[in-house]
């Protein structure tokens, strides 16, 4: 593309084809297609908050467990039962407990476990740990009690017993213990703080999913039975509880709302290896300086303090931009219609007329020029077209009808006269057949005027006719609009004023010239000239009355 031809292309716009329906069915079809959509749209605008900008939250959690228990002849208080967690918003509530107590560092039998029972030294190496070893080995095996032997291991001993945790919990009674949780939540693109405790807060409440959704002071056995897990259950081995706070805040003035929703639920496997536990050890000095201590294996239940939340507030852009975005939705409409007339159409047993029209207006197909031809039969009224390649004469070969021949008596490219011709015969009228007359005793196979000249190409071989009867060339239609030497000078020069007609090639520029008002004239447009076939009768009528001066012609172009 040149310069010109992007100068041409900056300058053009080109619009869509629409089509127009008259139908008081389709017209209400699309109405409620229209009003489907938009609903649709105004819905999920509504349903989502599409109008509303969003923040995501920040957040810190403070707890504090409340309770005391007195179980195997001791008080169990806060300092006892609840043990400092590394992890982020979570704190842990023991409730079972295993002690092995009066351990000092020196050598002693090892628990009986698998690897660990032995029947002689040899079974022992010395040195070696077990990752379910409590020491090292000495390389001695020794007596754990009257039946079983197990190698000896320099460890803290007594070794910790393996044995299952005991049921019921030691601390099953701490269901009944409280927790309160101040949740500090900020929304950094707003600017806005709130707190989960209430400001006329009863520090008596305790939080109930019906009767009190917003106290902050929960009881750990209805937040196991939220849950739904069993307390007493769950306090033998200890597990993993989510407490989950979600914020779902709407900022806007007019609609404000901001109150913690509370969630809970089991975040350990029941199936496999449930539970929470782990070890720590209280150390104490001897009279005469020996370390000694108490191991402790505690078993308990995490609560981890998960916070959601999104803060929303209206935003004119958000808005437009949602809107805009879904806007593009409406081009579904014209897709369910388009539907909707083609299963209306083929419900029926055949095409219904305005399907047909519809389809013709709508689709307009362009063909490759270069495998496809044009030809136009004067006791026809259409263009016929007919696609490459051939394998008989032009003249019997079989096309499809394109469109009808014009009733205009000329446009705007040809340069017909309309002042009274002398000798006209009107019986010769634009568009309509000639009359017929007698066939020509020197009439060709393929030729049914008698005027075609002989040839062996099949795409040259194209009579003006397609029944016998008289030439296209005798009429006076003929005469004036493709011969007439006045009108194509005047087509000449309208294009080119100072033309010199006297010119040695002017024949050539003339016969050009006439078989495009020829193409005009029969074709109806000269979109049709590169593929347009001039019948052979008229060609030659041309040609012998613009001759070219060597006498050789191109022809047609079958590429």
């Amino acid at each position: 593309m040149g310069v010109h031809g992007w100068l041409e292309w900056l300058t053009q716009y080109d619009s869509p084809k629409y089509i127009r329906i008259q139908s008081v069915k389709t017209g209400f079809v699309k109405c409620i297609f229209y009003a489907t959509f938009a609903l649709s749209i105004f819905s999920i605008v509504i349903a989502y908050r599409l109008y509303q900008e969003t923040d995501e939250v920040n957040s810190s959690v403070r707890t504090s467990v409340k309770g005391v228990a007195y179980t195997n002849d001791r008080i169990w208080d806060t300092a006892e039962y609840t043990i400092p967690m590394q992890a982020i918003n979570s704190f842990f509530v023991m409730t079972n407990i295993i002690k092995t107590e009066s351990q000092t560092e020196e050598t002693c039998p090892e628990y009986p476990f698998p690897k660990a029972i032995c029947s002689s030294d040899k079974s022992c190496e010395k040195g070696s740990v077990d990752i379910h070893s409590h020491g090292i080995q000495t390389g001695r095996c020794m007596n754990y009690n009257a039946t079983v032997k197990t190698c000896e291991v320099r460890a803290w001993c007594p070794v910790e017993s393996m044995q299952p945790p005991p049921e019921p919990a030691v601390l099953r009674s701490s269901e009944d213990f409280t927790v309160l949780i101040k949740n500090n939540i900020h929304f950094p693109k707003f600017n806005y703080t709130i707190l989960n405790m209430p400001p006329n807060l009863n520090t008596s409440c305790t939080y109930n999913k019906i009767t009190s959704p917003l106290c902050p002071i929960f009881r750990l056995g209805d937040i196991l039975q939220e849950a739904k897990e069993n307390f007493s259950e769950v306090a033998v081995k200890g597990g993993i509880i989510a407490i989950e706070i979600n914020w779902d805040c709407n900022l806007d003035s007019w609609f404000y709302h901001c109150r913690p929703k509370y969630d809970f639920r089991r975040l350990d496997d029941k199936k496999i290896k449930p539970g929470f536990h782990f070890r720590y050890a209280r150390y104490y000095k001897l009279p005469h300086g020996k370390e000694q201590r108490t191991l402790f294996k505690v078993y308990g239940i995490r609560f981890d303090v998960l916070v959601f939340g999104t803060g929303r507030k209206f935003n004119s852009i958000e808005l437009i931009k949602n809107i805009g975005s879904m806007i593009s939705y409406f081009g579904l409409v014209v897709t369910a219609i388009e539907v909707a007339i083609y299963l209306g159409n083929y419900s029926r047993c055949s095409k219904s007329p305005l399907y047909k029209i519809y389809n013709g207006k709508k689709y307009e197909t362009v063909l490759n020029p270069r495998q496809v031809m044009f030809v136009s039969y004067v006791d026809e009224p259409h263009v016929t077209l007919i696609k490459k390649p051939l394998k008989t004469s032009l003249q019997d070969a079989q096309g499809s009808i394109v469109e009808s021949h014009p009733v205009k008596f000329c446009d705007a490219g040809s340069y017909c006269t309309s002042q009274s011709d002398e000798n006209r015969d009107n019986e010769y009228e634009l568009g309509q057949p000639l009359r017929q007359g007698a066939s020509s005793p020197h009439c060709q196979k393929w030729c049914c005027c008698g005027k075609c000249q002989p040839t062996q190409e099949y795409h040259e071989q194209l009579c003006c006719r397609r029944k016998n009867g008289q030439c296209i060339t005798t009429s006076h239609w003929f005469q004036q609009l493709v011969l007439s030497n006045h009108t194509l000078q005047k087509a000449l020069l309208y294009k080119d004023p100072f033309l010199d007609l006297t010119n040695c090639n002017i024949n050539n520029q003339l016969r050009h010239l006439a078989y495009k008002q020829y193409i005009n004239w029969r074709f109806g447009s000269f979109d049709l000239e590169d593929r347009a076939v001039i019948p052979s009768c008229c060609r030659w009528k041309i040609r012998d009355t613009y001759p070219n001066a060597d006498n050789n012609y191109t022809g047609f172009k079958i590429d």
